[in-house]
């Protein structure tokens, strides 16, 4: 059983957060000064740093404002940016949500801006405790995967665990996302297998080619030296790693950043930009990813490390899962759950029902360590995505 916050959109979310958006990098000493007062109350800064416009950070930042886990939302601009701030309170408002923009250019500056901010985000405060929860159904879930400081035992504990996790939260309704596409390079037929129709095993197929060709022109794929340093060879050693958070079910769905899964089930999503290369590398840290999969609806994102991560993320909780007992032990007040166990004799089952009973305890409100910790970290760059076609939906 999970107890969801009812928006007036008719969505139910798991967190009940103040979303203060920066929609410029001139903007966002004053949104994260507004925070500091109500960082306990679930008051979060998420924003876009650049001050020219860019249709996918436009509608990341609709998606991200009108997110399940969002109950108000305050915009602070600088005044001068390309940002259509007007279009994004027209989306919030609509949603039902509280909705305040705050323009630093005409308020009197920094300390008038923050003070201002500080009082609606107070008065929201009280607003949203008084927010209605109701039940909520697996089938109303929206889960994510990612993994991130790989290592060899990634691929054989961590990352196996979730795919079989996923496969339980599917075959209950919810919706599972996994992504990476540039990390499925060599994978794209084992996974085209899978798909639930032919015109969809071509564009899963299409979406790890683009990915190949996209690192190929950069000059760079995605391995790092930490990888290396943790023992994975090559990129099809660490794509096969990469590959088993999905599981075994059918794959229903191909989404980009910000497509909100229609039904339950496995979706891919292609987080590879269309078109010539022009933004550089597709996500520069795994919070790019989580806030793209925290776009399209993800009320929770499982995060598969073996080297080890600190991070979080606001609006949605990050799960940490460990799949290296030895960096488990070093990072413990870091990580929810420890998959190295696998190494030493604990069944892949067994943690993946660990896993499996973490995100009905996360989603009715317990905290993740990163929460705990108060980590918040969001980072939103330029990309540009063409729209997805009908071969990539369920029926």
């Amino acid at each position: 059983m999970i107890n969801g916050y009812l928006r007036q959109d008719g969505r139910k979310g798991i967190r009940n957060h103040i979303s203060v958006v920066y929609l410029v990098e001139c903007a966002r000493f004053v949104a994260d000064e507004i925070v500091v007062p109500h960082r306990e109350a679930g008051a979060q800064v998420i924003g876009f740093p650049g001050c020219f416009p860019n249709e996918y950070a436009q509608k990341m930042l609709e998606r991200l404002g009108t997110h399940p886990n969002v109950g108000a939302v305050l915009l602070v601009s600088l005044g001068c940016e390309s940002f259509n701030r007007f279009a994004l309170e027209k989306v919030i408002k609509a949603s039902g949500r509280p909705v305040k923009s705050i323009v630093i250019q005409k308020t009197g500056g920094t300390a008038s801006a923050i003070q201002i901010g500080r009082d609606w985000v107070a008065q929201q405060v009280n607003h949203l405790a008084k927010t209605p929860r109701v039940e909520m159904g697996m089938d109303e879930l929206i889960i994510g995967t990612i993994c991130g400081g790989s290592d060899a035992t990634s691929g054989i504990t961590g990352n196996p665990a979730v795919g079989l996790a996923f496969d339980r939260l599917g075959a209950e309704g919810a919706a599972c996302i996994f992504e990476e596409t540039g990390e499925l390079i060599g994978c794209e037929q084992i996974m085209a297998a899978r798909a639930a129709t032919p015109e969809l095993a071509i564009e899963l197929r299409a979406s790890v080619e683009k990915a190949a060709m996209y690192y190929d022109t950069l000059g760079f794929g995605s391995f790092a030296a930490g990888n290396a340093e943790g023992g994975l060879s090559t990129i099809e050693e660490k794509s096969m790693g990469a590959y088993a958070k999905s599981g075994s079910a059918e794959i229903v769905g191909l989404i980009k950043p910000g497509d909100v899964p229609p039904t339950g089930g496995l979706y891919l999503m292609d987080v590879v930009p269309d078109g010539e290369v022009r933004y550089g590398f597709p996500n520069i840290s795994d919070n790019a990813e989580i806030v793209e999969m925290m776009a399209s609806g993800a009320h929770m994102t499982l995060f598969v490390t073996g080297r080890g991560s600190v991070v979080g993320s606001a609006i949605a909780p990050v799960i940490k899962i460990c799949a290296n007992p030895e960096t488990f032990a070093r990072l413990s007040e870091d990580m929810d759950i420890n998959a190295g166990r696998i190494l030493s004799g604990t069944s892949l089952a067994d943690v993946a029902q660990e896993i499996y009973e973490h995100v009905v305890s996360v989603a009715n409100g317990a905290e993740t360590k990163s929460e705990a910790l108060g980590h918040a970290e969001f980072i939103l760059t330029y990309k540009s995505f063409d729209p997805i076609g009908p071969a990539c939906l369920p029926a």
